[in-house]
């Protein structure tokens, strides 16, 4: 018995129908929801550290706070400066729920990975999202790296790990705390799954927003001293140093 219903036309096609730009509601000029004129005026991050991505007011160089204690993570990439809009979207998307807002974002991050790829930026073995803690994750109901990761996952092919980092302690929200209390709010917040397999691999971290480093810098080093060969961040934006202008 024929479950389905035989046509000889084709009834429907989603793929070819035209998309509305989330930020302004015109039609959309390609595959992704965002028309080129709002693409254009999202805050892209201009000349920045080379090894952080913090914003700087030249090309070529690296940050005091690098130079001073050089990370344990290689390289940055976020496409964005944490400003007006994407500052909005993200916001909606990891807590509102608003999952188009995140899509959107983690396609443009994808043509963004694109591009450095394609330069000179070495492919990572594995995309490794930023783990939450459970009593946040339950609260969220999800967690916007991971979601993240997977998107990103599937528009560049390549795995992502979502069992190779824990928080199993509930910590204080980072963003209500100053750099030091940062620092000291993640120590001893990440452990590795037992079994994991990081020894010589090129890992990349994913989450939403870099803004001292400190979550980056923690899980770098915990990957690094169990043998990891590299380990990159890719993130939708980076804030400016406190006191900067956007």
């Amino acid at each position: 018995m024929r479950c389905q219903p035989r046509h000889e036309r084709q009834v429907y096609i989603w793929l070819k129908n035209k998309q509305s730009c989330l930020l302004c509601d015109e039609l959309a000029d390609g595959a992704a929801p965002i028309c080129m004129a709002c693409e254009t005026e999202l805050p892209w991050l201009g000349d920045h550290c080379l090894s952080c991505a913090l914003p700087l007011p030249a090309a070529g160089l690296t940050c005091g706070q690098c130079l001073k204690q050089p990370p344990a993570f290689e390289k940055v990439v976020a496409p964005w400066t944490y400003s007006f809009p994407v500052d909005s979207l993200i916001t909606r998307f990891k807590h509102s729920a608003k999952w188009p807002f995140g899509h959107l974002l983690a396609e443009l991050l994808t043509q963004a990975l694109q591009h450095r790829f394609a330069d000179d930026l070495p492919v990572p073995d594995a995309l490794v999202p930023v783990p939450l803690a459970p009593r946040r994750l339950r609260q969220r109901g999800f967690n916007q790296a991971a979601m993240l990761a997977r998107w990103l996952s599937v528009h560049l092919g390549l795995p992502s790990d979502e069992r190779l980092l824990s928080r199993p302690q509930d910590t204080s929200a980072q963003q209500n705390l100053n750099a030091v209390a940062r620092k000291m709010n993640l120590r001893h917040a990440f452990v590795l799954t037992p079994g994991g397999s990081v020894k010589g691999r090129h890992l990349a971290l994913v989450d939403d927003v870099l803004t001292t480093g400190a979550t980056a810098q923690a899980l770098a080093r915990l990957l690094m001293d169990a043998g990891a060969a590299r380990v990159d961040v890719y993130c939708l934006a980076r804030t400016p140093k406190p006191g900067d202008a956007p």
